[in-house]
């Protein structure tokens, strides 16, 4: 027999040995729902995995990552799908696919609440703030709570509350060798300190304990524009406006296009502009009066005032829709907003390569800088703001110029720049040092050896075992 055949023949016959034992679906190509379950939010990746298995639960889990080892396949972990590398899915391989697993379970006398590995922060905040509680999350809605919170975890909260990890409490987790762990600060504490920013180098998170907080249901949030010419004044702006501004308030500065809304002045939509994003979670008073000084500033449009905090966590989503745009990203950290930083930022800024081209700008700082460094896996507290541009598109024959566009970017804005995100990594493994001081991801590398030393878990930002 051909050794191809025999090799997909005995791929077949495992896969069917696999369904005696998993209660969730097992897609192939051809199955209906495979096309459906393959969609990331990054449009510009189309791998095909041999099998789907779309996980019910962690028995589920365990099975499939069993099934992994047993047939020496590549494994990609789906939560949200919103890596845009596209680690979330491979070719030929298995993609464990989480986003069936969608329990919430919150305690509001606690103010706990545990959540499974296929929510994302839309669905977790709809059921934390039916008790008027929140915690530190992504900034688009769509975003998977289990990619985010195992990268650190910044968010509208954090300089109040500080990340997503300073919030967690524990997780269930399904490691290479098919145990399933419980992990906290008592129990494995090497395993809970590394996927406190570590990613998914050290197994699969199935479900996430979070502490939660007295937020909303109103914020004051919204949106602040200003001509793409104001660009200067509005960065230096920010720069002086944050450096004493309360935990409170988090301010995300992006140029964008306006969008084609009623509130945007017609002669501004659809051009490129600078925008200032607010979230403050404390009193509403409080909120209105420390946002008198960007309403001063004379915005082209503003629609900053109290408003749901649900309706604050999404009201971004526009400006990155899942599945249907091609996105390509580089990122960093920044110290401070330098004079030169401000050159960079305007000169690319202001000529993107597509309409749909975004430059961000998260303002960090607060109560996450707080937290020792040597806290979580997430080492870079001393960092006060995430810098990101990413151009998004649709037609592949401009792939070329966008790409183009980012790099030549991000060669202006890297003198400026103090470590990365490990979140934000797109095809730049030569960077992975530059997301952990060096001691910190020597200790991952040692946990790595003793929890994944095959280097299983290696479809991510990927930290080699060095057994």
């Amino acid at each position: 027999m051909d050794q191809a055949l025999q090799t997909e023949t005995g791929l077949d016959e495992a896969i069917e040995a696999l369904k005696t034992r998993f209660r969730g679906q097992l897609l192939r190509q051809g199955d209906d729902g495979y096309d459906a379950a393959r969609v990331l939010w990054n449009g510009m990746i189309d791998r095909k995995p041999a099998v789907i298995a779309r996980c019910s639960g962690a028995a589920d889990v365990v099975a499939a990552v069993g099934f992994a080892r047993e047939q020496n396949l590549s494994l990609a972990v789906k939560g949200g799908g919103h890596s845009v590398s596209g680690a979330s899915i491979c070719d030929g391989g298995i993609m464990i696919d989480l986003t069936p697993m969608k329990s919430i379970r919150v305690d509001p006398d606690a103010r706990t609440a545990r959540a499974e590995a296929g929510v994302n922060w839309g669905e977790f905040d709809a059921e934390t703030q039916a008790f008027g509680l929140a915690m530190t999350g992504g900034q688009i809605s769509h975003t998977g709570i289990a990619g985010l919170t195992l990268g650190g975890g910044v968010g509208w909260l954090a300089r109040k509350y500080g990340m997503v990890v300073d919030n967690l409490l524990s997780v269930d987790i399904v490691t290479a060798d098919g145990r399933l762990l419980h992990a906290s600060d008592t129990e494995n504490p090497d395993l809970f300190w590394a996927v406190r920013g570590g990613g998914g180098n050290f197994g699969i998170v199935t479900s996430f304990e979070y502490r939660l907080h007295p937020v909303g249901p109103l914020v004051v949030g919204g949106l602040a524009g200003f001509p793409i010419e104001r660009g200067r004044e509005i960065l230096e702006f920010v720069r002086d406006f944050m450096s004493t501004a309360p935990d409170e308030l988090a301010i995300t500065t992006a140029f964008v296009s306006a969008p084609p809304a009623p509130f945007v002045p017609p002669e501004m939509q659809l051009k490129p502009i600078i925008g200032l994003a607010v979230c403050y979670c404390g009193s509403i008073e409080d909120g209105m009066r420390v946002l008198a000084s960007v309403k001063a500033l004379g915005p082209a449009f503003d629609v900053i005032g109290p408003m749901p905090y649900t309706a604050v966590q999404s009201m971004l989503d526009e400006s990155s829709p899942y599945g249907t745009m091609r996105y390509y990203m580089k990122s960093g950290f920044l110290n401070e907003i330098s004079d030169g930083a401000i050159d960079a930022m305007l000169s690319h800024a202001s000529n993107p390569s597509s309409p749909f081209s975004t430059t961000v700008l998260v303002s960090l700082g607060g109560q996450m800088s707080r937290v020792d460094n040597k806290a979580t896996a997430f080492g870079h507290r001393e960092v006060r703001y995430d810098f990101t541009m990413f151009p998004g598109w649709i037609n592949p024959a401009e792939d070329e110029t966008h790409i183009a566009w980012v790099r030549e970017y991000f060669e202006a804005m890297q003198p400026h720049l103090h470590g990365v995100y490990v979140n934000a990594l797109m095809d730049e493994d030569s960077r992975l040092g530059e997301a952990y001081p060096p001691e910190t991801y020597a200790r991952l590398v040692e946990i790595k050896n003793r929890y994944d030393p095959t280097n299983l878990f290696r479809l991510n930002q990927n930290i080699r075992p060095t057994v």
